[in-house]
């Protein structure tokens, strides 16, 4: 699963745990994003070591949740095709399963280079309130075709929880218990992250 994890929350948990079991995953892998291309604009936000550190929080009491490091330290922005391609040639015998949420569904046909992620993965999509079943069931079925890969629907709790959301929260001062691991809760604290 990728993301920016900034911060990661508990829906980013729930989906990696819905993922492992509904397809009897040996290990979800969380892979905070270096510098992804869709999100330059950095500014009052967690610094790589942060995010990574509050990622290590959250996992921590999950034995098949672990952490990678394999886009924190790309030089340059990082890419999906890039990343899967490259974890193909590391782990030959394994086959990956990447995590998205029904946004990148949407907007998957301009990732950089679509196709060669669909070729090097199944790509698991969780649903969002945002989007109708029978809209994603017809996105889902058009990608598939369009480029030629596998696409998995994850069944899941819907929970609408965004990043950008807890961060205004923590801005304006609000609660975020609950939303947050514990750990990942007073380490943000501590660290005041957010705060402006």
């Amino acid at each position: 699963m990728g993301g920016t994890f900034d911060p990661i929350h508990i829906g980013h948990l729930i989906l990696g745990e819905a993922a492992y079991d509904q397809f009897n995953l040996d290990e979800v892998w969380f892979m905070p994003a270096g510098n992804p291309p869709h999100k330059r604009n950095r500014k009052g936000r967690a610094t790589d070591i942060q995010r990574t550190e509050m990622v290590k929080l959250a996992i921590a009491p999950n034995p098949h949740f672990k952490l990678s490091l394999e886009e924190m330290n790309e030089d340059g922005y990082s890419f999906t095709y890039r990343t899967m391609e490259h974890l193909n040639h590391v782990y030959p015998d394994t086959d990956f399963y990447f995590i998205i949420g029904a946004d990148s569904l949407l907007d998957f046909d301009t990732w950089k280079e679509p196709a060669r992620i669909a070729c090097a993965c199944r790509i698991v999509v969780a649903t969002r309130n945002q989007i109708n079943q029978a809209e994603f069931d017809r996105v889902l079925e058009k990608r598939q075709k369009e480029f030629r890969g596998c696409f998995l629907k994850l069944d899941t709790p819907n929970l609408d929880i965004a990043s950008k959301t807890i961060r205004s929260w923590i801005r304006d001062k609000k609660t975020t218990r609950y939303y947050l691991a514990e750990d990942v809760r007073r380490y943000i604290i501590k660290n005041r992250i957010y705060e402006v």
